[in-house]
């Protein structure tokens, strides 16, 4: 009879004799059930979301518009109204006043040097200053006999005042057009910019010229003052 060989490893699982160790199974899975039950947050819970006016909701409280605060309606009561501003007619008459002033005062000063000149006769000598040119040359300047001309016209003497300076009678004549003009252009809210031209100076220059020296010749005694 032939020899019985050893049973296999497959074999020697399933015959007699001790059962192996079963294989360790793996731990369940962490659930929420076993986490425990959730931790309590520090601090106060947040406040519910306030609704605004147009239904949509905030979070926080309803803060004001204007300040860092809640809105009360003591604090929206408490706030200064805007000023009023002026109407633009007030404003266009206070402007045409201020750019008035510019006229007026020069007109005011114009009457001031007058008044001194007919309060104080240049007739009689000390009041004011020779002529240097008629002083050192005994030539008469376009101006001399101004202030005497001045003088008269004050006291309402036209004629005396043509013949002591019929030029600056003339400037006087002519500085009145131009203030009026001035003032009206000025009062209506318009520019006033009194400009000559080149031509225009050459020949004012020309005619001054004329009248000094005609002045001062033997014909033109009657220019003389």
């Amino acid at each position: 009879m032939p020899p019985i060989p050893p049973p296999s490893a497959a074999a020697a699982g399933t015959g007699p004799g001790p059962a192996p160790a079963p294989a360790p199974l793996a731990p369940p899975a962490a659930t929420a059930e076993a986490a425990g039950p959730p931790q309590a947050t520090t601090g106060p819970a947040a406040p519910p979301p306030a609704a605004t006016a147009d239904g949509t909701a905030t979070a926080g409280p309803a803060v004001s518009r204007t300040g860092s605060g809640p809105a009360t309606a003591a604090g929206a009561s408490a706030g200064a109204a805007p000023a009023a501003a002026p109407p633009p007619a007030a404003g266009a008459a206070v402007s045409r006043l201020r750019a008035v002033a510019v006229p007026l005062g020069v007109l005011g000063a114009v009457l001031a040097g007058f008044g001194y000149v007919a309060a104080v006769d240049p007739n009689e000598p000390g009041h004011y200053p020779a002529c240097p040119l008629l002083y050192y040359t005994g030539v008469y300047c376009p101006g001399c006999g101004g202030l005497r001309g001045a003088h008269a016209l004050a006291h309402g003497q036209l004629r005396t005042a043509a013949g002591c300076n019929a030029a600056a009678l003339a400037g006087y004549a002519v500085f009145a057009v131009v203030w009026c003009v001035w003032f009206t252009r000025t009062l209506r809210g318009r520019r006033f910019e009194p400009a000559l031209p080149r031509a225009a100076l050459y020949a004012l220059g020309a005619l001054l010229l004329a009248f000094t020296v005609v002045r001062n010749l033997p014909f033109g005694a009657v220019l003389a003052p």
